[in-house]
């Protein structure tokens, strides 16, 4: 799945787009994760964004109890007890509230594997497309999916689980943004500066063919900002 030169261009960023797949059974000619353990699932972003191509099974996602309850995996009977342990640690710790748990995004149906890699070298088809881009970029991408249909005016947006932005995603089939949580930062090295937007795999290319359209709209509008800002220097 290629995308075009223009969307580094036009985003600046330097971290490619990755395709996510839920899938029953691995996708042909996708190899198996054969890495070390992570301690989250959403390490396996900084993976591909880094350029591995490969898929999870579900014991690989055992080691984050809250990214296997927005992923819908359930644990092994001894390990299953970390759920309740690290809701009750993020309570205790006044980061989440109980209240809140109901609402957290999940997937509706448990995946077999889990794909991953760059958008340009994948064989699999995506089911989300996610990128790390700075706001002002995010806005641009943001822009271009209003404009093909794959966005809403009242964005789809989360702060934490950052994981839940693909449960999110896929259930509303709207682009949706993750501010990046706090363990979603520690775990993939994800700058401050930086958040995730993610779009329905089936829906990118019509955000791409937006996006041009989208910048150039961009450029023309500050064009006319910078003007009418000239015409307050003085004050």
């Amino acid at each position: 799945m290629q995308y075009p030169a223009r969307l580094e261009q036009v985003l600046g960023t330097d971290k490619p787009p990755i395709a996510i797949g839920f899938f029953d059974a691995p996708p042909a000619g996708v190899a198996r994760w054969q890495g070390a353990p992570v301690p989250a699932g959403c390490a396996f972003w900084q993976k591909a964004m880094s350029g591995q191509v490969f898929y999870t099974v579900q014991a690989d996602h055992y080691n984050c109890a809250i990214g296997c309850y927005t992923h819908k995996i359930d644990l092994p009977p001894e390990r299953a007890p970390e759920l309740s342990a690290t809701i009750g640690f993020m309570v205790e710790h006044n980061y989440v509230a109980m209240a809140e748990v109901p609402g957290i995004p999940t997937l509706t149906k448990t995946p077999g594997v889990v794909a991953y890699g760059p958008l340009d070298k994948v064989s699999f088809e995506a089911d989300i497309v996610l990128v790390a881009l700075k706001p002002a970029q995010a806005m641009l991408l943001y822009e271009a999916a209003l404009k093909a249909g794959a966005g809403a005016a009242l964005t789809h947006s989360l702060g934490r689980p950052a994981c839940a932005v693909l449960p999110l995603t896929t259930s509303s089939g709207q682009t949706s943004i993750s501010l990046g949580c706090k363990g979603n930062r520690t775990f993939t090295g994800l700058p401050d500066e930086h958040l995730y937007v993610a779009i329905p795999g089936d829906k990118w290319a019509a955000v791409l063919d937006r996006l041009a359209e989208t910048d150039d709209a961009n450029a023309a509008m500050a064009s006319y900002y910078t003007e009418k800002k000239k015409q307050f220097a003085s004050a």
